[in-house]
């Protein structure tokens, strides 16, 4: 149970994994006014910045999970240079189904919700977690505008339009499924850049220390079509944001 090789490969260097820079993930802690020990749990957690940076900033205290090795290894690390590895811990394993043995106050899953098979699943797994009153936070791309052609859909690495949603749509979904919207932070296309630039400056050097490596070509065709297709098709169709949620 790992992730393949290729993605972690992509997000060598990175802290996190989304659209979203370190600034933006800050901004999104204050303004939850996260009270000291908020218990949280952080589900395809990745190498652990949120809960390791808002433990140091906030004091919140929880679990993340993840299905990459390597990911979670990254995390446990970060926590201890934090100095907060007795307030976090982080779990190698499939974030799909997990459910905290206690109810936290704060549920996330912040750029998966493949996770729940979408949205609509994810929110509900993360409620099973979730105490009456508390926090859920789910990150999501939505459409900044409609895809015009089936190559604009396919160019953002969807299967179809129906994949995601306008901004609009989007917060009404979670309304729908019987939340409120009560705070988010939306990524810009500078948060795109520093997520998808990044990749490319890691698989390069990457391809350069291992030509005959059998992930080579595939890395070589993906640094060949990857940067002009993010910057024809993604930085101008996709969007990104993570929205807290209470339960109405």
């Amino acid at each position: 149970m790992d992730l393949r090789r290729i993605w972690t490969l992509r997000e060598s260097s990175h802290r996190v994994h989304n659209p979203i820079t370190a600034d933006k993930l800050a901004v999104l802690g204050r303004a939850l006014r996260l009270a000291p020990g908020t218990r949280a749990l952080d589900l395809a957690s990745g190498t652990g910045e949120m809960l390791c940076t808002w433990a140091r900033d906030h004091r919140v205290t929880g679990t993340g999970v993840d299905i990459s090795t390597v990911f979670t290894e990254k995390a446990r690390a970060r926590a201890a240079e934090l100095g907060v590895a007795d307030q976090v811990g982080f779990v190698h394993g499939d974030a799909a189904g997990y459910v905290a043995d206690t109810p936290v106050d704060l549920a996330a899953c912040v750029g998966a919700t493949w996770i729940g098979g979408g949205v609509a699943g994810t929110v509900g797994l993360l409620g099973r977690s979730l105490r009456p009153g508390g926090l859920m936070l789910i990150g999501e791309p939505y459409w900044r505008r409609t895809p015009p052609t089936r190559e604009v859909v396919e160019g953002c690495h969807a299967g179809s339009e129906d994949d995601f949603r306008t901004l609009p749509e989007l917060i009404g979904h979670f309304g729908d499924l019987g939340y409120d919207v009560v705070e988010m932070v939306l990524a810009d296309q500078d948060s795109w850049d520093r997520y998808q630039a990044a990749q490319w400056l890691n698989l390069r050097r990457w391809l350069d220390r291992n030509p005959d490596d059998e992930l080579a070509a595939e890395v070589r065709a993906e640094l060949s079509t990857g940067p002009v297709g993010y910057a024809r098709y993604t930085r101008e169709y996709l969007g990104w944001g993570v929205f807290a949620l209470m339960s109405r």
